[in-house]
């Protein structure tokens, strides 16, 4: 008891000389050099460290409401998963208390709560942008993983570079990855998965379609593609997007039949009640008018064999000679595969894309405005005609840009709106020459996004 009293004294008299130290440091004016110093190494430390990501798998979980799902589902992956990960909630304004669970979890988990619900897509979004891994997991806060999920997931994915996403089976979900299971509590889970999740190459299937649910992929695979598209409103049709994005750049999805986790099934859409039809017809709206047929499109651009033209990812597939800006407001001309700071003011139409979506143009030379407006309109600054960038009418009624010597198919209405194609100039190029043009990779929309995640 005297060691004790004695070693209480001695912290508080230390407390004492440290805080007493601290205020003739202050006084003397060596804290604001402190403080600035301290700032500057801060500085230095983000800088260098920005860019560079772990050896693991960043967990992105997007949450609304039914906080109870989410603690069985952060308690199954810190029981089955042994490989380096982190797990990363953005919550889409709950009112449940999980603003409040989340804060108690400590470092446990990277999250943010938000002020207003922006859907899966936005909530999903914000967590790709905090992510630090080297691959990235999207997956329902309604869901339950078992042991060797993950592992097996990323054993299939690393088998092939050609493979771009993979995602496991479920016993709740829509299309071939659903598979009937015989337990009938929670209590089954566990048991059942040990028994199913033997790893086994020979239960990989490619397929078409892979949910939103669960999904895997690389973080090479988002620099290359981006966001998921927040046009879609609450939930639904986004993943499917997604799908359609990734392999129209060549990439194949691959169902880890070997790799089985629980999906309750979706428990916040449910929340919505009669409201999830409006959302659900909504989308497929959306998703419709921006695609069309997409699976023909995806036949077509694997039928022109130009992988090289799509080494750029996403990008290959959005137009030249039109004016983007990203969240500074910089405003850039595209052209010969670059995007060009412009000096001056100009009057036209100026399209918003992702930091993501711009930095994939490396920056080339400046460009005057009065040279932007010229080549807007398809002209050279001294009037003459270049046919960069005009828009024709093909025989079947397709809207195509013409480009370097090709004619590429705008993939939808949609599209040449996102673009501001439709005042591009028109009427320049016949059908005849238009049909004489070999078919270049077609122009598809761009993501709507946030300006601030």
């Amino acid at each position: 008891m005297r060691r004790q009293a004695h070693a209480h004294r001695k912290r508080k008299k230390s407390t004492a000389t440290n805080t007493s130290a601290a205020r003739k440091t202050k006084k003397s004016g060596q804290f604001p050099i402190g403080m600035a110093a301290g700032y500057q190494e801060g500085v230095r430390t983000g800088y260098f460290g920005f860019g560079t990501y772990f050896e693991g798998t960043s967990i992105i979980i997007p949450s609304y409401n039914k906080v109870d799902f989410l603690k069985k589902c952060i308690a199954s992956i810190e029981l089955h998963t042994p490989s380096a990960y982190e797990i990363i909630i953005v919550d889409n304004a709950s009112t449940d208390g999980t603003a409040a669970y989340l804060r108690g979890l400590g470092n446990r988990v990277r999250f943010r709560v938000l002020e207003t619900n922006r859907g899966f897509a936005g909530a999903i979004n914000i967590g790709m942008m905090m992510a630090k891994g080297s691959y990235l997991m999207l997956l329902n806060n309604d869901t339950i993983v078992t042991e060797r999920w993950l592992g097996n997931m990323l054993a299939c994915l690393n088998s092939d570079p050609a493979i771009g996403m993979v995602g496991p089976v479920t016993n709740y979900i829509s299309g071939d990855q659903r598979i009937e299971v015989p337990y009938k509590t929670v209590k089954g889970i566990a048991p059942f998965a040990r028994m199913y999740n033997i790893p086994n190459p020979a239960r990989w299937q490619r397929t078409d379609r892979l949910t939103g649910f669960c999904l895997l992929f690389r973080r090479e695979l988002w620099d290359r593609t981006g966001y998921l598209d927040e046009g879609y409103r609450i939930g639904n049709y986004e993943d499917d997007d997604y799908n359609i994005r990734v392999r129209l750049q060549g990439y194949t999805l691959v169902i880890a039949r070997d790799s089985f986790i629980h999906h309750f099934g979706s428990v916040s859409m449910k929340e919505l009640g009669t409201k999830f039809v409006e959302v659900n017809d909504h989308n497929l709206q959306v998703y419709v008018e921006k695609w069309g047929n997409p699976h023909d499109l995806v036949y077509q651009v694997q039928a022109m064999n130009a992988d090289g033209d799509r080494a750029q990812g996403e990008t290959a597939f959005f137009p030249q000679h039109v004016i983007v800006r990203g969240v500074s407001g910089a405003l850039y001309w595209v052209e010969g595969g670059m995007r060009r700071p412009i000096m001056g003011q100009v009057t036209l139409p100026i399209v918003r894309l992702s930091q993501v979506d711009l930095r994939r143009w490396p920056i080339g030379e400046s460009i005057a405005a009065e040279a932007v407006e010229a080549g807007w309109h398809g002209r050279s600054i001294d009037g003459a005609l270049t046919m960069q960038g005009v828009t024709a009418t093909g025989v079947d009624g397709s809207f195509y840009v013409v480009e370097n010597g090709v004619r590429r198919r705008v993939a939808s209405a949609k599209a040449a709106e996102a673009w501001c194609l439709q005042w591009k100039p028109a009427g320049l190029v016949t059908e005849e020459q238009l049909g004489m043009l070999p078919e270049g990779l077609p122009i598809i929309a761009p993501v709507q996004v946030a300006d601030q995640l």
